[in-house]
């Protein structure tokens, strides 16, 4: 895990006070949610069953341990999760080696906000040595802290991850401003008490109050993320 000394708060002429950015990463950052699905198919098909693609909802975004603990017990695998889980990052970790791509919108972002020092966290459900794969292609510069799902008691959807982000660079949850991409996602950041950006990738997310839906990250840059945020 990567951390900083907590930076200060940051204020702007129109009364913004934005102190943090928290991203997600895969389906945000990068376009891998369906990489994992497609590694899922693999491996069950590699065990003699077919995934119905209606699951591809239900495991888009949650914890790998939620996500293979469903799959077993809805195929019936012969197969223990703790087993799953390396067959699933062991794929992973082969496909994003052969290719990674950067979701539209996703090196600008990141590149304005570095420019401009506001403090920043990739905040993931995927473990550590998969967070640590995708930074060499994002650029670990970027980020002043990381948080893996394996690193925290609780990933998302509890508030956990985005807590531990929002504390590890001195903010306040609710003067942070959080880019998502799953309903889980969006969940556990609003249970932080977050300010919410949604690009839904796999599935739809709703607009509601306090939460903004956005279809690329082509429409977020740094004053659109001030605006979330005013002094009350």
């Amino acid at each position: 895990m990567t951390s900083t000394v907590p930076a200060p708060l940051t204020r702007t002429a129109d009364g913004s006070a934005l102190q943090a950015v928290l991203l997600d990463m895969d389906g945000t950052l990068v376009d891998t949610e369906g990489f994992w699905w497609d590694v899922e198919v693999e491996v069950f098909a590699a065990l003699g069953h077919t995934l119905d693609d209606s699951w591809r909802h239900v495991v888009v975004g949650g914890p790998m341990t939620r996500s293979a603990g469903f799959l077993i017990e809805a195929t019936g695998a012969d197969i223990t999760l703790p087993e799953l889980t390396v067959l699933l990052n062991q794929g992973f970790e082969d496909r994003i080696g052969r290719s990674l791509p950067l979701m539209p919108g996703a090196t600008r972002l990141l590149a304005e906000l570095s420019a401009h020092r506001i403090p920043t966290a990739l905040v993931s459900a995927s473990h550590r040595r998969i967070i640590d794969r995708v930074l060499d292609s994002l650029g670990r510069r970027h980020f002043a802290l990381t948080v893996a799902g394996d690193e925290v008691p609780r990933t998302k959807p509890h508030p956990d991850p985005y807590l531990f982000a929002a504390a590890g660079l001195g903010a306040d949850p609710a003067r942070c401003a959080v880019v998502e991409d799953t309903a889980t996602g969006v969940a556990a950041a609003e249970a932080a008490g977050c300010q919410v950006v949604v690009v839904p990738s796999v599935a739809p997310v709703p607009a509601a109050p306090g939460r903004t839906v956005v279809t690329s990250l082509e429409e977020v840059d740094l004053t659109f993320l001030r605006g979330l945020i005013t002094l009350r």
